[in-house]
């Protein structure tokens, strides 16, 4: 893989990543709390994510759940429930949880951590989506496993870039805001959620 396929990857990689998925609603709802261990340990969940899903397209899975309609249309179910539940939560939670705070900040971490990393995990279309995107900038005439690697890695890192974005943008709106626009921000959120629910339980190969 050459720098100039690399150097378009990252482009290609970044139009993509910026639009407004789950994991980056979850970034912008974990900044409105302004706690920023918080914040980062969502952005590592979902940096995690990227690289489970690189490494399970490297081994085939991708192909896998792409012909498997069954397998598809369980996790693709699974996926819709998780966001709809994370959306339930997001429209219950206290106004309190959008501003500092001083106790459970290690159990709130945990929680963003494991919320962003099930999100991203539990969204086939991901898995798909790199099925189908990463290949293309693949060197099959060289060893593919290092490529895979790098092409983990600058993701990963691309996705912790866009989300910190959004944290801050969350941030600056708790900042700015007043108590009822906070609360009119995270039932936002959480509707958005809901209707990408409802697009994922939708969805169909292309395929088909």
């Amino acid at each position: 893989m050459t720098l100039a396929t690399l150097l378009l990857y990252i482009v290609a990689c970044f139009a993509v990543t910026v639009m407004p998925g789950p994991t980056m609603l979850l970034a912008l709802t974990n900044g409105a709390s302004r706690n920023r261990r918080v914040a980062w340990m969502g952005m590592l969940g979902a940096a995690l994510s990227d690289l489970l899903l690189i490494g399970a397209v490297a081994i085939g899975l991708g192909a896998v759940l792409a012909a498997s309609e069954r397998l598809f249309s369980l996790v693709k179910w699974l996926g819709a429930l998780y966001l709809l539940w994370v959306a339930l939560q997001l429209w219950r939670s206290p106004v309190a949880a959008l501003v500092p705070m001083a106790g459970g900040a290690a159990g709130s971490a945990r929680r963003a951590f494991t919320r962003s990393l099930l999100v991203a995990l539990s969204n086939p279309k991901g898995l798909l989506f790199f099925s189908a995107f990463l290949p293309q900038f693949i060197d099959t005439s060289a060893p593919q496993a290092m490529q895979y690697v790098v092409l983990a890695v600058v993701t990963a890192l691309l996705d912790i870039a866009v989300m910190a974005g959004y944290a801050l943008g969350g941030a600056q709106a708790a900042r700015l805001l007043s108590v009822g626009w906070l609360r009119g921000l995270n039932r936002g959120c959480a509707m958005l959620l809901v209707s990408l629910a409802g697009i994922l339980a939708a969805y169909r190969h292309a395929s088909r």
